[in-house]
């Protein structure tokens, strides 16, 4: 379990987290999700022990990391958004060279290596130099290195950052097969990798919590309601005379579609029927428009 108190970061004048807290358990996946700058990669770096908050606890299964940091980072596996790897080492040996770091007795190691070469996937370049592989397989071998302790709690930062889509697929893949027994807390600004991945969703934005729960929880929080019109008529001309009803937010188009957002206490649709009739634009089509988890992002996150 983890659990974050409060905390605060701050370099200088400049404060990267403000009052942050959440906590998480075992057999699940957390996306921590944010904007660039937003604070997800001080936060993990935070909860890894890596630097020290400027006011807060962090408590990993019930342990301060702040009195017992090497207690704390032995439960922890974390692969940093850079992934610093030996290049000049095979997978092999950097992953003894960090077993041996983590001060793993000779015989654990060498099963645990086995496994997770197995589990990563990475046997076939296994003696190649780091140096030679490709991005995807280099983080697979950053994967094995955090997970060669069997630590309980996996700390991900930007796992699948500069990927091509096969190899988003791998590293999903593999992300899937070790969430049974694991906490994982994954930072993403993909979309697609919250929603194919996490069953609870955090959004962090100019380094204060925005929004915290399920996928579900989240895209139906919504105070005004949108819904897809289709129109046989000029969009243009449409969409001005949408902005002169009652209860329209707003309109826009989206395709072949008009997205129109109304105000939450005004149901706009009869009118929005009577001015199509007026001005001879049949409606072909209307659907209520469901928000997903990117334009929830987007509208927490946006600038002003």
């Amino acid at each position: 379990m983890i659990e974050l108190r409060n905390i605060t970061k701050k370099f200088g004048d400049l404060t990267a987290v403000d009052n942050i807290s959440f906590n998480g358990r075992g057999g699940t996946v957390i996306g921590f999700l944010g904007p660039n700058g937003a604070g997800k990669s001080t936060t993990m770096r935070m909860i890894t022990g890596y630097m020290p908050p400027t006011a807060g606890e962090i408590y990993i299964d019930g342990v301060n990391v702040n009195t017992d940091p090497m207690g704390c980072k032995s439960r922890i596996g974390y692969l940093p958004e850079d992934n610093p790897l030996y290049g000049n080492m095979n997978s092999l040996e950097y992953l003894e060279f960090c077993g041996r770091v983590r001060n793993m007795e000779r015989e654990q190691l060498k099963k645990r290596i086995k496994e997770v070469v197995d589990i990563c996937a990475i046997k076939t370049v296994a003696v190649k130099p780091i140096n030679m592989l490709s991005k995807g397989f280099r983080q697979r071998v950053g994967l094995a290195q955090a997970i060669l302790h069997a630590p309980p709690i996996l700390i991900l930062d930007e796992p699948t950052s500069g990927l091509d889509p096969n190899q988003i697929q791998e590293i999903r893949n593999l992300i899937s097969k070790l969430k049974e027994k694991k906490l994982i807390i994954l930072s993403t600004h993909i979309m697609q990798e919250a929603q194919a991945n996490c069953r609870r969703v955090i959004i962090i934005n100019k380094g204060c919590i925005v929004a915290d729960g399920g996928q579900q929880e989240l895209t139906a929080v919504s105070e005004n309601k949108i819904y897809d019109f289709q129109f046989d008529g000029p969009p243009a001309d449409i969409i001005k005379k949408l902005q002169e009803v009652e209860g329209v937010a707003g309109a826009d188009r989206d395709g072949d579609l008009i997205r129109v957002e109304s105000l939450p206490e005004i149901d706009p649709r009869k009118e929005i029927f009577n001015m199509a009739a007026e001005k001879n634009w049949p409606i072909m089509m209307l659907n209520k428009h469901s928000r997903n988890l990117e334009e929830v992002f987007r509208s927490l996150t946006k600038e002003e």
